[in-house]
């Protein structure tokens, strides 16, 4: 097995791959792996599968790396960590991936069907880098013979999944989304910012925001005339079928929806929208907001705008924002004191 040491250094190097493939003129690699990626998912058009790979060429480099795991030792002998890995967008699980293998245990990767391309292809190019970090991880049809589990799926699947792991050390994360916080003094550019963390993988992230907290008297004409740049999503037959449906479903049950043929917007206390659509909901003051927000912690991965993480950074977390709050180095790394399963 490599050491955490070695391991970075590959790391660090598949990230200056990754850097030098995405500002190459025309990367045969990229168009490749991003032409495979859209035959298998509709939703992941290339310029969706390049936005991640560009945050993993910057995230994966040894500073950042080492500092993340510099209090992790490496256990006496490697536990095969089970990984069922979601596919709503490009690569969501890559995390889990890299913090197994950086924690000193061997990953056991089911991808999912929605995103078995990139990466694969990614750990191909690690093993490429150094033959030895193969030992680290494999890609099973099937969990068998597993030490502990990390699963994302559904609500309704994690039910199955807390059943079918509660043998092991366990982490199961189910739905989730975000929420924005604005206080109507927003420049153009930080609305910008709102319509990337809205439509970035065309929503479908748990880091996607799917709600807005308003002060009264909010001028929603504010957030249609900054999703005018985002025009694009209608360029693609998923995301203008789900419009053309979700409109009609509000049509037809006489709810007061607002849209600009790009967006549907809707007064509604659910913090979870359906594809090309945005809720919305006003709060009074900052303790009414505070309510709002606490009642709800159990269903936010993220929070932007106020006196949160930055509009438009929802999607580039640091690589200790760990999802649902988990800690999910600290959780892998504790996994050396466990018997080995037979």
């Amino acid at each position: 097995m490599l050491s955490k040491e070695e391991i970075i250094h590959c790391l660090d190097h598949l990230g200056r791959f990754l850097t030098e493939q995405l500002t190459q003129e025309d990367s045969t690699w990229v168009d490749q792996i991003t032409r495979a990626a859209y035959l298998q998912n509709g939703w992941f058009e290339k310029r969706e599968v390049i936005y991640s790979l560009e945050y993993w060429s910057k995230a994966l480099n040894s500073e950042d790396l080492s500092q993340w795991v510099f209090d992790v030792a490496f256990p006496d002998s490697p536990k095969k960590v089970g990984l069922i890995l979601a596919g709503n967008i490009p690569m969501v699980g890559f995390h889990d991936v890299i913090s197994t293998i950086l924690s000193g245990n061997i990953a056991m990767i089911k991808c999912s069907s929605s995103d078995s391309i990139v990466i694969p292809e990614l750990l191909n190019q690690l093993s490429i880098l150094n033959p030895e970090i193969a030992g680290s991880f494999e890609f099973v049809d099937r969990l068998k013979g597993f030490d502990a589990a990390i699963a994302t799926g559904s609500n309704n699947s994690t039910r199955y999944f807390e059943s079918y792991f509660s043998h092991v050390p366990n982490i199961i994360r189910g739905n989730r989304t975000s929420i924005a916080v604005l206080n109507g003094k927003e420049s153009e550019d930080e609305l910008h910012g709102l319509m990337k963390d809205c439509f970035t993988y065309f929503g479908l992230g748990c880091r996607n925001v799917t709600k807005l907290y308003l002060p009264d008297n909010y001028e929603l004409n504010e957030i249609f005339k900054a999703s005018i740049p985002f025009a694009y999503l209608a360029e693609n037959n998923k995301y203008v079928n789900n419009y053309i449906y979700h409109k009609a479903l509000m049509m037809m049950e006489k709810k007061a929806v607002l849209e600009n043929e790009l967006i549907l917007m809707i007064e509604n206390p659910s913090l979870f929208s359906p594809v090309s659509v945005l809720n919305y909901e006003y709060y009074k003051n900052e303790e009414d907001l505070n309510l709002k927000i606490e009642q709800n912690l159990d269903q936010i991965q993220c929070v932007v705008g106020g006196n949160n993480r930055l509009l438009g950074t929802a999607q580039s977390p640091k690589l200790n924002d760990y999802a649902d709050g988990v800690n999910t180095l600290s959780f892998l790394s504790k996994l050396g004191g466990l018997k080995l399963s037979n």
